[in-house]
């Protein structure tokens, strides 16, 4: 992440050629290019379905245990390492536990990213109160928030309001 923002810096700010920088980071004239059309890095989007060589036969094995466990109470549903072992044990399966890790938490509802991302921002600014720009900026995300219904309902005691603060001017 750090090129990308060496890269965009050299061509926007320091007005050198895509070409010479390029050459600089070693990276290709397209990959420079994409690195300045996008603030961000896009990420990647595959065009078509994992293949599973050694998974496909027991696809629907696997498929018919994670229905049945959508009956049962959450604690007695199949871990991926259970799946894996009953595979191995009742089917004779002969790939390895990754792969069907991966199948199953891949297939199961909600496991994907839900929250999007969040970020915290330091904005400096100078007596005067004018901006500086900001200090620092930390992206994540997570899979879940636990209890998000009882923290909106409560008041965070470290909160304080701006005119509280240190750092707020009159």
């Amino acid at each position: 992440m750090e090129i990308y923002g060496r890269v965009r810096r050299a061509v926007r700010v320091e007005g050198r050629s895509q070409r010479a920088v390029a050459r600089e980071f070693g990276l290709s004239r397209e990959t420079v290019r994409k690195m300045l059309e996008y603030a961000v890095p896009p990420g990647y989007q595959r065009q078509q379905p994992i293949k599973r060589p050694k998974l496909g036969p027991w696809l629907g094995v696997i498929d018919a245990i994670l229905a049945d466990d959508k009956q049962r109470p959450v604690k007695q549903r199949h871990t991926a390492k259970r799946i894996f072992d009953r595979l191995r044990d009742e089917h004779r399966f002969t790939g390895g536990y990754t792969i069907v890790k991966d199948y199953v938490r891949g297939e199961q509802p909600g496991h994907h990213t839900t929250c999007g991302i969040l970020m915290h921002s330091s904005l400096a600014v100078t007596t005067e109160g004018l901006p500086l720009g900001l200090a620092a900026i930390k992206f994540w995300s997570r899979d879940k928030f636990h209890g998000a219904n009882a923290l909106k309902r409560s008041i965070n005691p470290t909160r304080v309001p701006i005119e509280q603060k240190e750092s707020y001017l009159h």
